[in-house]
């Protein structure tokens, strides 16, 4: 449910070292949001799943909140969540803020489970990472899987059209389907082309179902032969114990 316009849900700004995807490793600030309607059984924020989570507050003290704690050298702001695209309408303008104002970064975070509000917020992003979750996450009930997958692929589409800093990234477990894996690949690979692609990121879930070295290699196997720049990255974050 998208709350009043000029209000949004926070659960927590902070900085900290992006621990995922390709541009783990640098100075970041999280704006995570409140609100998630997907149920991924990995999830490690589950403490943001709530929309009454966190602290409802004005757009204008949050841009307050973000100018006061903002750190020297942050090199982007990445909207996470929770799920982002929930209250995509105060995206927007805190990112306009961001990048007008603050003359930063701006990346989004989310599970693409909404194509229309992406479309929305994409004019104000500039790092998009598109998450093709697979099944075995239980993200969604088997009824509205293939909707989410319509909506993941038509997030990537839109990303790559208004070349945004475009990377995939797919969390995979002891039980990901390697047979659904090789056709998510073959989806993506024959209507995209790879020149537009800034990455490929393969997640080894941690703490639930955690892949062993061969399973992944065996992933990463699959698409190295299409595409080389695919890299095996653990969540940084976790493995030096910060958030």
């Amino acid at each position: 449910m998208q709350r009043k316009t000029d209000k949004i849900q926070i659960n927590e700004i902070f900085t900290s070292i992006e621990g995922e995807g390709i541009f783990f490793g640098t100075k970041t600030m999280f704006v995570r949001m409140a609100g998630c309607p997907l149920n991924c059984i990995w999830c490690d924020t589950t403490y943001a799943l709530s929309m009454e989570s966190g602290h409802e507050y004005t757009l204008d003290h949050v841009k307050n909140l973000i100018s006061k704690n903002l750190q020297p050298n942050t090199y982007k702001v990445n909207f996470t969540g929770g799920e982002p695209l929930i209250q995509y309408q105060a995206i927007i303008e805190l990112a306009k803020f961001i990048r007008d104002e603050k003359g930063l970064r701006t990346y989004i975070e989310s599970s693409c489970f909404d194509s229309k509000k992406f479309e929305k917020v994409l004019p104000y992003i500039d790092i998009c990472k598109i998450e093709f979750k697979m099944s075995d996450s239980k993200v969604i009930d088997t009824m509205h899987y293939e909707n989410l997958l319509h909506n993941e692929i038509q997030c990537l589409a839109l990303s790559i059209e208004n070349h945004k800093t475009t990377y995939i990234k797919v969390v995979i477990t002891g039980s990901t389907d390697i047979e659904e894996f090789k056709k998510l690949l073959k989806n993506v690979f024959m209507r995209f082309k790879i020149a537009n692609l800034a990455g490929f990121i393969i997640q080894p879930s941690y703490g639930t179902d955690e892949p062993t070295m061969e399973r992944l290699f065996n992933f990463y196997d699959i698409v190295y032969p299409i595409y080389h720049d695919v890299r095996i990255i653990p969540q940084l974050h976790k493995v030096i114990g910060i958030r």
